[in-house]
């Protein structure tokens, strides 16, 4: 299944939702509990957050997720944190960047397979990845962000500052469709009667 790291963000039960949408089976997590490699997982997905990176009481994950050998997808204060606990450097914006607004792709790797040069995005956030971690690459850009998108493929590690959940980002179910199945290797094998059948069982027995 596919685990969703949540740090307080309004969009993740909509991650959540998209996943599932996909046919893939998908929990969310708290941001402090651990994650084991016995809970039969494909990959990892960080949400975003209402805090800062820069907070003295900032929410980070245990820092053994980077080192599961599973995919790991960040998404805004996700990529954030990512970038940060793997020795990159994330500052402030001098003003909110909120809306929508042109992603140039500058690599077409398995993330953005598919995808045309540019898109429109939903952006939200205060503070940006200024630089990368070792192994990164830049994915992609926006005209105020030079880090848009940033990639291990070695590692099968992302970050995407923008919001793919939304329904304002332009081809964000095609980032979810990459990440689960060209990169995590998940099947479609959940769905929610099957769900609902086996939690009756459960409650049954």
């Amino acid at each position: 299944m596919i685990i969703i790291i949540d740090f307080g963000s309004q969009y993740t039960h909509l991650i959540c939702r998209r996943v599932r949408e996909h046919g893939v089976k998908a929990e969310i997590y708290p941001y402090n509990k651990p994650v084991h490699l016995k809970d039969n997982i494909q990959g990892i997905i960080l949400s975003g957050s209402f805090s800062s990176i820069a907070d003295i009481d900032s929410l980070q994950p245990d820092k053994k997720i980077f080192n599961l050998k599973v995919p790991v997808l960040g998404i805004c204060y996700g990529m954030q944190v990512m970038a940060e606990m793997l020795g990159g450097k994330v500052t402030g914006c001098d003003n909110r960047e909120y809306g929508e607004t042109k992603l140039k792709i500058l690599e077409k790797n398995d993330l953005f397979s598919g995808f045309p040069s540019s898109i429109k995005v939903w952006m939200s956030h205060y503070d940006r990845v200024e630089k990368l971690p070792s192994g990164f690459t830049i994915l992609a850009h926006t005209k105020s962000i030079p880090i848009a998108a940033m990639g291990d493929k070695k590692r099968n590690l992302y970050g995407i500052q923008f919001h793919p959940e939304v329904f304002h980002t332009r081809m964000g179910n095609e980032v979810f469709s990459n990440f689960l199945f060209k990169i995590c290797k998940a099947k479609k094998d959940w769905n929610l009667k099957k769900w609902i059948d086996y939690e009756i069982d459960e409650i049954r027995k």
